[in-house]
């Protein structure tokens, strides 16, 4: 059995990496495609011919080992990153620098929010850069607190605050972006089971309302099912797709229904036995 997944595995990220990136028929432009992407650091290829193309309003999943390179494809899509070879764009454009309509939400909370600006000073920080007159903010940032299940909460800082709730204002502050795409690395990896599952459905709930595009990095496979419109599972050293999966299950999402369905355990056992034979 190891072994007979182990060839399908080799041959699907053979076929994967070889592939030219082109859109389905009759879709629009993706909001983020990577074509034949490689990235060397160090004297390392890091991901090799990544091709792929992520649509607008699709909620794309990614997961595989410690190492394949989950993260550095995101830092690829922010524009963090430029490639060795091959071509990112962003709705047809080529990605040479990051972009406001592109937000990123870390896994580590703590430093990403600025612990000497109160919750309203944080998601500020997002609407001064985009210019927006100080007179306008206040009534923009209550509505993000809200939003994102804080109101009340605009003079906390930081440190007063529970991880769940760091978290959640730190969605606020991309929001205030008003992000086309958002790029979200593990951003529930260090929070409990039950705010963790809270937080799944909050964004679920805020990207149904924005039709906002989602590339979501995590190791949990549940996770990545329960979100997902599609998952990718990366094959590591050097990074490259070794498993694309449809999630075809009712929206919305329901915590105990979705995760008893059928189609979601069947799904599951596919991404670990993938994951086992990538370890292997």
């Amino acid at each position: 059995m190891k072994a007979q997944v182990k060839a399908q595995v080799k041959a699907q990220g053979t076929a994967n990496a070889q592939r030219q990136f082109d859109p389905v028929a009759g879709h629009p432009t993706p909001q983020v495609a990577f074509a034949d992407v490689t990235l060397d650091l160090g004297g390392k290829t890091i991901i090799e011919n990544l091709s792929l193309g992520v649509q607008p309003a699709e909620f794309l999943c990614i997961v595989g080992a410690s190492g394949c390179g989950k993260t550095t494809a995101l830092r690829l899509a922010a524009g963090l990153y430029q490639p060795t070879r091959g071509k990112v764009t962003f709705d047809g454009q080529p990605m040479r620098e990051p972009r406001r309509e592109i937000a990123i939400v870390f896994q580590d909370y703590g430093k990403a929010l600025l612990p000497w600006r109160t919750a309203a000073g944080n998601v500020s920080l997002a609407l001064e850069a985009g210019g927006m007159p100080a007179a306008e903010r206040p009534a923009r940032i209550e509505e993000l607190l809200r939003t994102v299940g804080l109101p009340g909460h605009a003079g906390k800082y930081p440190a007063e605050m529970s991880g769940g709730m760091q978290q959640r204002l730190q969605i606020a502050r991309c929001l205030a972006q008003e992000p086309k795409t958002l790029l979200m690395d593990e951003p529930f990896g260090a929070l409990d089971a039950m705010t963790r599952q809270g937080l799944q459905d909050e964004v679920l709930s805020l990207v149904a309302a924005s039709g906002v595009t989602v590339i979501f990095v995590t190791h949990d496979l549940d996770e990545a099912i329960y979100l997902g419109d599609r998952v990718i599972g990366l094959l590591p050293h050097p990074g490259r797709i070794g498993i694309e999966l449809p999630v075809n299950l009712p929206r919305p999402r329901d915590q105990l229904s979705t995760r008893e369905h059928p189609e979601f355990l069947r799904l599951r056992r596919q991404l670990f036995d993938f994951i086992k034979a990538t370890e292997q």
